[in-house]
């Protein structure tokens, strides 16, 4: 019986081989043969795989799923921040590219994808309920004040504009005018 080391790449997945040249069985010819060794890769505590790209769910905070923020992943090497944009649903999935498991054959990565879960909270109190309730109230973006403006020029009134710098001043009214209405209701 012999002990062998055998040097593992990144990259292998449960059912692949790796060959050591000569290590194996002694032919007729007194050559000895290769030896194969089948892989099977534990699984990961935190991290699912699926072939190079991996998988995590992460909780985030109640709070940080209305406002928005960043959270910390684990990954393989080390923990990676993610921008979480204001309004993120249960089950968003974040793709992080090149932080997945590594290609065998390749110097390329594939990708981590992150699927968060809004953590609600179990308890609140009336005026914490009350506050979710009022700021509910309120959720109008910037966005869709200001593509309400937009639409009230309609194309007959952009085409009296004799310039492009006309229609760039209404742009620039539209974003004042939506400002405004933002500042009024918080």
């Amino acid at each position: 019986v012999k002990t062998l080391s055998v040097n593992i790449p990144a990259g292998v997945d449960t059912g692949d081989r790796v060959r050591l040249s000569g290590e194996g069985n002694w032919a007729r010819d007194a050559q000895p043969g290769d030896l194969y060794v089948a892989v099977r890769v534990n699984d990961h505590p935190i991290l699912e795989r699926d072939g190079k790209d991996l998988y995590i769910e992460t909780p985030i905070p109640f709070h940080k799923a209305i406002t928005g923020g960043s959270i910390e992943i684990p990954s393989l090497e080390k923990n990676i921040s993610l921008k979480i944009p204001p309004y993120t649903q249960t089950g968003k999935i974040f793709r992080i590219n090149g932080k997945g498991a590594s290609h065998i054959r390749s110097r390329g990565r594939g990708d981590l994808l992150c699927r968060v879960i809004v953590e609600i909270p179990s308890s609140l109190d009336k005026k914490q309920l009350k506050a979710v309730e009022n700021f509910l109230k309120k959720r109008i973006t910037f966005r869709q004040i200001y593509e309400v403006i937009l639409r009230t020029f309609d194309t007959k009134e952009m085409s009296k504009f004799s310039s492009i710098e006309d229609i760039f001043e209404i742009d620039r009214e539209a974003r004042n005018i939506s400002n405004m209405v933002i500042k009024s209701l918080t």
